[in-house]
């Protein structure tokens, strides 16, 4: 069994190539349809499949009887509206062992763009979820998450490497007391109503703004999120005319085309007579147009701008980080060899098939002889003969065998397989 890897993430790829490989969850079930359907096409049995899909990612993991990497890179390509040349110069292809270290290092927090933070082992179980549901997962991808998860909790029990770190949320309520004196003052809207922004609101909540406003497509999911903030709910229709009302702007949605355009915020800054507005965009693909960023009263940030912010703190967790990658050491090991036991399992099968074979052809021959009225001592000494009989055949062929060389490694083999003694 093959097992392969392609991604892209937020050092390999810029914001707005990433925008173009960004699945919403409820997009998973048809995209691994998709997916799993072209690569059967190149593999002699369904090919098992899962995406990660975050701000910061997009990774394929595949499994199946033979490597098919290219294929997976040019569908991926197909999908963005690239070449597979363009992307291939973006993207990182993994294969077996390398695999397992790469998805238990997504796990722990190591490869993120916040050192240790903690959201992506959520992501990356609710993209196995998507992927169990969607009946993309087999046994092999299925060993392989379970054992990130396990890792993961492991190497946030037994080390610091989630100590110090500064989340994104953090980082934007770090960003906006840069731009205003007064946290306290400002008017926030937050754009979406999503685990990212449930958690930017609740990290500006405990700077006590003046007042804060949910934007949703959803009113139902907006008005709860409100209701635990004392925050106001708004429809997305109603952004064009109310953005002047507002200091601060974070959004993050999974829309496929900007919410906030150019012209609505030059009319905003108008408004608010060239009053600074502060703007996060956290969403991939963008939620607001990068154009935005030129206008000179407006602050916007994307989260490739967030990282400078997000390493105050990494020293600390360095230490951390040496202990995590021997604990991801040994995970990467115990997956390997249970996958090199995995490749022993069809022998396997078929040994106990011609076992079982053998085994009901002598019990046939022993029933027919007790139904004859034959000594029942004797038909237990025929069935125990013809199945040692049975079983040593193959050797004893292999040890006639005229080639030396041959029997001197059929020799080995048999001596190793019937004469081992038991430990």
């Amino acid at each position: 069994m093959a097992v392969w890897a392609l991604g892209l993430n937020h050092t390999t790829a810029p914001l707005d190539l990433r925008g173009r490989f960004a699945f919403a969850l409820d997009q998973l079930p048809p995209t691994l349809k998709q997916l799993r359907g072209n690569l059967a096409s190149h593999t002699a049995r369904q090919p098992e499949a899962a995406i990660l899909s975050t701000c910061n990612r997009t990774e394929i993991y595949c499994a199946a009887d033979q490597l098919v990497l290219d294929e997976t890179l040019n569908w991926l390509a197909q999908t963005g509206g690239v070449s597979a040349h363009e992307l291939r110069a973006h993207t990182y292809m993994l294969e077996e062992g390398h695999v397992a270290r790469h998805a238990f290092r997504v796990a722990s927090g190591l490869d993120s763009m916040v050192l240790g933070e903690a959201q992506i082992l959520g992501q990356l179980k609710d993209a196995v979820r998507a992927a169990e549901e969607a009946g993309a997962l087999g046994s092999t991808l299925n060993q392989l998450f379970q054992r990130s998860f396990a890792v993961a909790k492991e190497v946030r029990s037994t080390t610091e490497i989630g100590s110090h770190s500064i989340s994104m949320s953090a980082a934007a309520v770090r960003l906006a007391g840069q731009i205003f004196e007064d946290l306290s003052k400002i008017k926030v809207l937050f754009v979406g109503a999503g685990e990212m922004i449930e958690l930017v609101v609740t990290h500006f909540a405990a700077k006590n703004p003046h007042s804060m406003a949910i934007a949703n497509r959803s009113m139902d999911r907006g008005e709860k999120l409100a209701d635990r903030f004392g925050a106001e709910v708004m429809r997305l229709s109603e952004l064009p005319d109310r953005l002047h009302e507002f200091d601060a702007v974070i959004s993050c949605t999974a829309s496929t085309l900007p919410l906030i355009g150019l012209g609505a915020v030059e009319r905003a800054l108008k408004k608010r007579r060239n009053r600074p507005m502060f703007m996060v965009d956290l969403a991939v693909p963008r939620d607001i147009e990068p154009e935005v960023k030129s206008l000179e009263d407006v602050y916007l940030y994307t989260v490739d701008d967030l990282a400078s912010v997000i390493q105050t703190g990494q020293a600390h967790r360095q230490a951390a980080v040496a202990e995590a990658e021997v604990i991801i050491d040994a995970g990467v090991q115990s997956f390997m060899h249970w996958m090199h036991q995995r490749g022993s399992v069809p022998l396997i099968q078929q040994l106990n098939a011609q076992a079982d074979e053998w085994r009901e052809a002598e019990m046939a021959r022993a029933r027919k002889l007790l139904a004859k009225g034959e000594d029942p001592e004797k038909v237990l000494e025929a069935l125990s003969r013809g199945l040692t009989q049975k079983m040593l055949h193959g050797a004893m062929a292999e040890l006639r065998e005229a080639d030396p060389e041959h029997v001197a490694q059929a020799t080995q083999a048999v001596q190793r397989i019937f004469l081992r003694k038991e430990r």
